[in-house]
């Protein structure tokens, strides 16, 4: 691709267009995307003497308050021919996420669906409006991009093409509620390259624009660019008309002032990818910045949210210092949970760090895999294996709950489904389980209460409670009810006693049946290295020497499974050995017939 130079179409002058690989036009359909998907006006959309200027109000929970009673008229011109989306739908859409993290998220779950497209990172980190010095989010992947017609498509509601069963996104709405819910304005750069056609699109969502105009309706000013390589020049898609107006506004709304500095955005996309910058970040109720970016230079957190633990000084560090309690205020910490697995080849970077992911399961000990199928009709597909156990820190931790995934993507964590105050019963007790078969809300922070998430629930409880009852006395505490040991290695016990028939029927199971299963659901399994429990109610001196058999039949079972790896190894090694000296002598074979 030769060097593509970019002449500013903003000036009034189309005479001082001279250069031969100037921006061209090639005329499309209109650039400004109106919700309704009707004629626009654009006149006297463009507004030079606001350059950039911040929304009335700075908090985002106030930001959709107006007392002035704009917007209450819809304009006379309009209001018989189409329907309008009003500006403020913005932010109330935008306040399904209470929580700014929340928002990050479904930005992110856009670029880790595009690994089916080729994407290897995604990046977030703080970069500077240039034209007020003020902080400004910055998310980019490098992903497949958006050619102009999904460019529109990010840009209006309700509208998703994501067919594949595994994708996070559903709705078409994360892009408005994520981006608007962290700043009043956001602008996205996107390069698409598909059948060796490049397109360029940029595109604006300005709340501030749109109060400060005071429009009716939502109108997205873009811009959108295809790279013609014979004259190796950028030619306009929307009409020359067109695009003049749609540039001087994302010039007069945009932290960039000239066509030049948008086109500069691309440099670091590469041939395909999507850069989205979200300015006018709101502030707490302090005055302050809601995403603190000084705190830590290798996070971003969200100001003044720190949970401080009442408890004893003595657990006071160990639980404010858990990830259950640091996700809340540490983007590093939530996103290393936010996945349950990404593929090997794919990266989140955090302000220039590669964020660690980390596997909660891999917090427990003593843990358990149970298995659960919800009934109702649901698949038999639909099998959830739960792990479970006690934190490695209990009993000092006053931490409990299930961290529930839906398609990879974490949905609730550490969700408390039982209150151990009264009696310490649950406490320490913690989960993780991945239930693809019920649907999240459209914030993914919560699951639909439908019947299935309720029984869910209930059996959850169960399990907790079943799970304290039989392993409290290995965390310190004492058993409530004394029961009959039962272990699977006691095979004088002809028939196990009721309370050890329905932890059966839910899925207690032998060491290789479990990692069967596991694999099968395509869930991790974990603790193999600790002392996994598939006895019932362990009591006093007896179940300790079970316990103890047991953790050396599994040390056995992992040195055996040790070593027929490194005998596969070997082999492999000696394979690769006997085809590198078939290749020799064939080719010393090759040299003498050709002496002969």
């Amino acid at each position: 691709m030769g060097t593509i130079e970019i002449v500013d179409l903003s000036s009034d002058d189309e005479g001082e267009n001279h250069s031969p690989r100037a921006v061209k036009e090639c005329h499309s359909h209109s650039g400004i995307l109106e919700q309704s998907f009707s004629p626009v006006d654009d006149s006297g959309l463009s507004c030079p003497q606001s350059l950039c200027a911040a929304p009335i109000c700075r908090q985002f929970w106030k930001a959709g308050n107006y007392d002035n009673g704009f917007g209450s008229e819809v304009s006379e011109q309009n209001a018989g021919n189409y329907l309008h989306v009003h500006p403020l739908f913005l932010h109330s859409n935008a306040t399904s996420h209470k929580w700014a993290f929340g928002a990050i998220a479904e930005l992110l779950d856009n670029a880790v669906d595009e690994v089916q497209n080729g994407a290897t990172f995604v990046i977030v980190d703080k970069i500077s409006n240039p034209k007020d010095g003020s902080p400004a989010l910055l998310i980019r992947d490098n992903g497949a991009g958006m050619d102009p017609e999904a460019m529109r498509r990010c840009m209006s509601f309700g509208f998703s093409d994501k067919k594949s069963k595994f994708a996070i996104g559903q709705y078409g709405n994360g892009f408005k509620t994520g981006s608007m819910r962290l700043g009043a304005d956001a602008i996205v750069f996107s390069r698409h390259l598909n059948n060796m056609i490049l397109t360029q699109s940029i595109g604006l969502l300005s709340y501030t624009f749109l109060m400060r105009t005071q429009l009716d309706r939502i109108v997205v000013p873009m811009v959108n660019y295809e790279f013609n390589s014979s004259t190796e020049s950028l030619e306009i898609l929307n009409g020359r008309e067109h695009f003049r107006s749609n540039l001087s506004m994302l010039l007069n709304w945009s932290p960039y002032s000239s066509e030049a500095e948008l086109m500069k955005q691309f440099d670091d996309i590469g041939s395909h990818g999507t850069k989205i910058i979200i300015f006018n970040l709101w502030f707490n109720d302090d005055g302050n910045l809601e995403l603190d970016f000084d705190t830590d230079p290798e996070d971003i957190r969200i100001a003044g949210d720190i949970k401080k633990i009442d408890t004893m000084p003595a657990k006071k560090i160990v639980n404010e210092q858990h990830i259950a309690n640091r996700f809340h205020y540490s983007l590093r910490v939530y996103l290393s949970i936010l996945y349950l697995r990404i593929p090997e080849s794919f990266r989140i970077i955090l302000r220039g760090k590669v964020v660690k992911l980390h596997n909660i399961a891999d917090d427990l000990k003593y843990p358990e895999f149970i298995l659960y199928r919800p009934q109702s009709g649901v698949s038999e597909k639909a099998t959830v294996v739960t792990t479970i156990g006690f934190l490695k820190e209990a009993p000092e931790v006053n931490i409990h709950g299930f961290t529930v995934y839906h398609k990879n993507r974490l949905i609730l964590p550490f969700w408390q489904v039982v209150d151990y105050s009264s009696n310490n019963r649950g406490r320490g007790v913690v989960g993780i389980l991945q239930a693809d078969y019920i649907e999240p809300t459209h914030n993914k922070q919560d699951f639909e209460r439908t019947s299935l998430f309720q029984k869910l629930e209930v059996r959850l409880k169960e399990m907790t409670w079943e799970y304290w009852d039989y392993h409290c006395q290995l965390i310190g505490y004492q058993r409530r009810k004394p029961q009959t040991v039962v272990s699977p290695l006691d095979s004088s016990l002809k028939k196990p006693p009721a309370s050890l028939t329905k932890r059966k029927a839910h899925g207690f199971i032998d060491l290789h049946s479990m990692k069967k299963q596991a694999m099968e659901e395509n869930v991790r399994v974990v603790g193999c290295n600790q002392s996994v429990q598939t006895i019932a109610s362990p009591a006093g001196q007896e179940a300790i020497n079970l316990m103890e058999i047991n953790k050396k039949l599994i040390a056995k079972c992992l040195e055996y499974e040790k070593g027929e790896e490194e005998l596969n190894l070997k082999v492999t090694q000696l394979r690769s050995k006997i085809k590198e000296a078939q290749l020799e002598y064939d080719r010393l074979l090759a040299e003498v017939q050709s002496l002969l």
